[in-house]
């Protein structure tokens, strides 16, 4: 695939994201998921763990801990 191409429209959406609405607004941590597994398909699995890992905290921090986000971030972390 592409995945550097994907990659870097990840990091940019992610940054912007931080940057315009907050590093724990909603979509900002759906851009760090999806980059998260960007990183994981290119075989960058300590990269990619660290920041599922902190996707999940923040994920826990702002949203119910039934949400599917939540739980989908903590099953790929325990993935």
């Amino acid at each position: 695939g592409h995945w550097v191409e994907a990659e870097k429209l990840f990091e940019q959406v992610m940054e912007s994201f931080k940057t315009k609405l907050g590093a724990d607004h909603p979509s900002t941590l759906t851009s760090m998921h999806n980059l998260a597994f960007t990183w994981k398909d290119q075989g960058r699995h300590s990269d990619a763990l660290a920041l599922m890992r902190d996707c999940a905290q923040a994920r826990q921090r702002v949203l119910p801990a039934e949400h599917p986000d939540t739980l989908s971030s903590l099953a790929a972390v325990a993935d």
